[in-house]
């Protein structure tokens, strides 16, 4: 029996047959199941060994229930079993006070919902929790206060996670920048320092290399029936140059004409 711990077996005619018999079942349903009213949402039910034997229906599922640390046996309930009566019959539970469970929706054989609720009157209930049983598997269903806390709380949590890990990489891409710039800014010095000595080691060193070379071979000669020009095309831009400042100024007025003449 993979379960919790079992509250007391009802020994009324509506008990479960799962413990007649069964002095094993007994004792380990001693250990009395928390105080109502706690919070039990980390806690699964299961009883392999009644699956296997009884149907879960609409009929038998209370009796499944009450074998869960979920089930208050103070309930209106536990007070119809002990009467032989089925402890979710409607119209015996309308003309009574007190806290009490309703069955509220029904897939079998998968899904079963019972609601726990104070009853002050035939018409006037007010929930208290929520339980449902999931392919045989009984959970406490939370709150949505605390569903809304734990969802904030996960939310917050991972905000700041968010911002720490985008701090980190700013960190280091500011590190990365300034070793970026620091390279850049040491061949700039570097150009802008000169050694005297240095010069003038590479110079000699070039001097005695175009020493030891052997001179430039000669140009070339011109192909028969060339001839090469007398004057270089500077030398003649020259005489034309000189050749038009030797010439005398015009005059404009002669050069107007008498017809330009007789205007002015």
């Amino acid at each position: 029996m993979a379960a919790t711990s079992l509250p007391l077996p009802n020994t009324g005619g509506g008990g479960n047959p799962n413990f007649e018999g069964n002095p094993a079942a007994v004792a380990a349903a001693a250990a009395m199941p928390p105080a109502p009213g706690t919070d039990m949402t980390g806690i699964c039910f299961r009883d392999q060994l009644w699956l296997n034997t009884y149907p879960l229906d609409r009929n038998l599922v209370f009796d499944y229930f009450a074998l869960s640390p979920f089930y208050d046996r103070t309930c209106n309930n536990e007070q119809l079993r002990l009467r032989s009566i089925h402890p979710l019959d409607a119209a015996q539970l309308s003309t009574m006070t007190g806290n009490e469970y309703m069955l509220s929706e029904v897939m079998e054989p998968h899904l079963f919902v019972i609601r726990k609720q104070k009853r002050d009157g035939p018409e006037k209930v007010t929930p208290l929790l929520t339980y449902y049983i999931l392919d045989g598997s009984i959970y406490q269903a939370p709150q949505l206060c605390n569903v809304f806390a734990a969802r904030i709380g996960r939310a917050i949590y991972h905000i700041s996670k968010a911002f720490t890990t985008a701090a980190s990489k700013l960190e280091k891409t500011g590190y990365v920048d300034a070793d970026n710039e620091s390279p850049s800014l040491e061949p700039k010095t570097g150009k802008e320092t000169i050694d005297f000595k240095e010069v003038v080691r590479v110079d000699h060193i070039l001097a005695q290399l175009q020493r030891k070379l052997p001179p430039a071979p000669p140009p070339p000669p011109f192909p028969d029936g060339y001839i090469p020009p007398t004057t270089s095309e500077p030398e003649k831009g020259l005489e034309d140059q000189q050749a038009a400042e030797s010439q005398h100024p015009s005059d404009p007025i002669i050069d107007q004409g008498p017809a330009k003449r007789l205007k002015h």
